[in-house]
């Protein structure tokens, strides 16, 4: 794979088991350019180690005044440079080829991550880190790569050297080959303490990386509430940690290069005495003397690839363990199986008993804003992280809305519970499926109690179909879910709006739906162009030009345009006033008819608009119905939408009751006098 070959058309399935196992994978898929720069490397290596004899023969041609081994040993060092030149350019070139495609290689597996995800990816891990994963971590991984060719040339170099020493001079090689592995393996005792406080710096800057960016992304609300320099002390407290961590660790390994100096500097000190006295003995020839130290000084070169791996696989391990847990998130515990068809029909939850009638506007409300997004996550065909039901919920609770003991109906007549079949508006239900039915009769698994298939999390279903069994793109036309803190990319508003879509809605009928004429004029008025055309006008990065209620509103009208068979949205609203919130209720509506809507809001505006709204509770749904029917007659929804506590509960109830009890009374005081006076 050549640089200019990029991207890769498939990066690969990784093996995400364990960070080691991750860049042995890593390593075997770049196992061509591994290959190649380790020719190289060995052709550079093994020039360099011929250098040596080539210098030796030179000093005893020069003793013996022999004229034509003199010339013969200047060509060979001639030859031996160029092929030294020749080899290390090669390796280099190689090498940086490997770690830049090794590199290239993890980008494109977290970016093919993060696309599957969505925004389910950062709840589940924080955003700093991934920010980290996918920049500074991707380089230290693509170094271990490339250096892992470069030190196995280096160890089969010494390995050739010292035996050539050991055939060449016995008397000095044997020396030489007992010191090398000694010298090599001196310093694996410092290894682990090095790379404990390597993992500490690590550590430590992955969490200034993600107070970093929170507080970036954060800055405006900070600023408004008087909080920026708090913040900026708990970066600098960071920072200062990050350095303390940084000194300590480069205290170790600057202890591992002095070993590492030191050892050669004795083993060349104590060859030359060895020597000096052999040779003064006449045991061996000056120009052997001269072999063996030059060969033992160019030894120190090899050696420093030890060093090298050591600080490269200590340092890209922590890195290939957090790109490991990136990596190993996954949309579903299913494969998908079904067909590529976008299916059609009610949207459920067999976990937590939400349905979502086809057609219709349903809202949810939930007391914990954390629940209500896990559970879009869940419409939008994400299980749960590790595959644990929401609190109270689990693969073998009833479906509340399929009859359930827990769940009442405040929008029919009397105490009886009904099915969703009787939810609908005007007291017709929705066109349910034979598949929705089965589901919502039964426990919602389907495998025998205690089996591996019983304990895992149903699948959301549209239609009938299990979300998990879609390919990505299926599910992802099917159903859109839109988080409560959306993402507007820079680029002009014509842009933005681009998106895949059914083309039934229009860029300016989901625009007009979502309210934003003021959106607009403001962006008419930043444009540069004579024409002042907004859609041309470009939005800054994250719209950071725009407020949040803005911000938010084009996010909207964004996922109108893309027009899916279910929208999920999650606080549509939340950033807008009152009277604008109402507009883009009713726009949202209008727009949306005759397709599945769900919204998570607790404002009365919004709900008071929906066709159905269903209460979650504890990870079940413990009330359906209209929004006045459920302010009536359900305490639990009137605590969330009202914000009313226990302690107002009564005294209201308490009013309520005696308003109530002086109508009746005024009335049957009414019907008395009139009775009596037509008597």
């Amino acid at each position: 794979m050549q640089i200019r070959d990029l991207p890769y058309s498939d990066p690969g399935d990784p093996d995400v088991r364990s960070g080691p196992r991750f860049l042995l994978w890593l390593g075997l898929s770049q196992l061509t350019g591994q290959l190649k720069a380790l020719s190289w490397g060995l052709l550079h290596q093994c020039a360099i180690a011929g250098l040596p004899l080539c210098v030796g023969l030179a000093v005893q041609a020069v003793v013996e005044r022999s004229g034509s081994g003199l010339a013969w040993a200047g060509a060979l060092i001639v030859a031996l440079g160029v092929l030294i030149a020749v080899g290390d350019t090669m390796l280099h070139r190689t090498a940086v080829t490997n770690w830049i495609t090794a590199a290239a290689r993890v980008q494109q597996l977290l970016a093919r991550k993060t696309a599957e995800l969505g925004s389910a990816l950062t709840r589940r891990v924080a955003a700093g880190e991934v920010v980290a994963v996918s920049t500074g971590d991707v380089e230290k991984i693509g170094w271990f790569v490339e250096a892992l060719s470069r030190f196995a040339a280096a160890a089969f170099a010494l390995v050739l050297i010292c035996v050539g020493l050991v055939l060449y001079l016995p008397s000095l090689g044997v020396l030489v080959a007992l010191a090398v592995p000694v010298l090599a393996l001196a310093v694996l005792p410092l290894l682990p303490r090095a790379t404990r406080r390597a993992d500490v710096q690590r550590e430590k800057a992955g969490h200034a990386t993600e107070l970093a960016s929170d507080t970036v992304a954060g800055l405006r609300v900070l600023r408004g509430i008087g909080g920026e320099e708090l913040f900026l002390g708990r970066y600098r407290r960071a920072s200062q940690e990050v350095r303390e961590a940084a000194v300590r660790s480069a205290r170790m390994w600057a202890l591992i290069s002095a070993i590492q100096v030191l050892l050669p500097g004795v083993l060349l000190i104590a060859l030359v005495w060895y020597g000096a006295t052999l040779a003064r003995d006449g045991r061996i020839e000056v120009g052997q003397l001269v072999t063996v130290y030059s060969a033992a000084t160019l030894m120190l070169f090899p050696l420093r690839h030890f060093e090298e791996i050591a600080m490269a696989y200590s340092f890209s391990r922590p890195s290939a363990q957090r790109a490991v847990r990136v990596l190993s998130l996954s949309r579903g515990a299913r494969t998908a199986t079904a067909g590529a068809v976008v299916p059609e029909g009610d949207l459920y939850d067999p976990v937590t008993g939400l349905l979502a009638p086809r057609g219709l506007f349903t809202a949810v409300v939930c007391g914990d804003p954390d629940e209500a997004g896990r559970l879009a996550d869940r419409l939008g065909g994400h299980a749960e992280p590790d595959g644990h039901a929401p609190d109270g919920a689990g693969p073998d609770t009833p479906t509340p809305e399929a009859g359930g003991s827990d769940t009442k109906d405040a929008g029919t007549q009397g105490a009886d519970t009904h099915g969703p079949e009787e939810t609908g508006p005007e007291g017709t239900g929705p066109d349910l499926s034979e598949g929705d039915a089965s589901q919502r009769e039964g426990t919602g698994t389907g495998g025998a109690p205690g089996s591996g298939e019983d304990r895992r999390l149903p699948s959301v279903l549209l239609g009938g179909v299990p979300l998990d069994e879609l390919p990505l793109g299926s599910a992802r036309t099917a159903v859109l879910v839109q988080d409560k803190d959306p993402v507007l990319l820079s680029g002009t508003l014509r842009e933005l709006l681009d998106v895949p879509s059914s083309g039934a809605v229009t860029a300016e009928e989901a625009l007009a739906a979502a309210q934003c004429a003021d959106v607009l004029d403001a962006l008419a008025q930043a444009s540069v162009d004579a024409d002042g055309d907004p859609m041309d006008t470009r939005i800054t990065e994250r719209g950071r030009s725009l407020s949040g209620g803005q911000r938010q509103r084009l996010a909207l009208a964004r996922s109108l345009v893309t027009d899916p068979e279910a929208l999920v949205l999650d606080e549509p609203t939340s950033a807008v006033d009152s009277h604008t919130e109402a507009r883009v209720a009713a726009g949202v509506k209008r727009l949306r008819s005759g397709r599945t809507t769900v919204a998570f809001s607790s404002s009365p505006l919004l709900l008071d608009l929906a066709d159905r709204v269903a209460l979650v509770h504890g990870g079940q749904v413990v009330a359906a119905g209209t929004h006045r029917a459920l302010l009536r007659d359900e305490a639990r929804y009137r605590a969330v939408v009202t914000r009313e506590t226990d302690d107002t509960a009564a005294p209201a109830a308490t009013d309520r009751q005696e308003r109530l009890a002086s109508i009746d009374v005024s009335r049957a005081a009414g019907t008395t006098e009139e009775i009596e006076e037509r008597a």
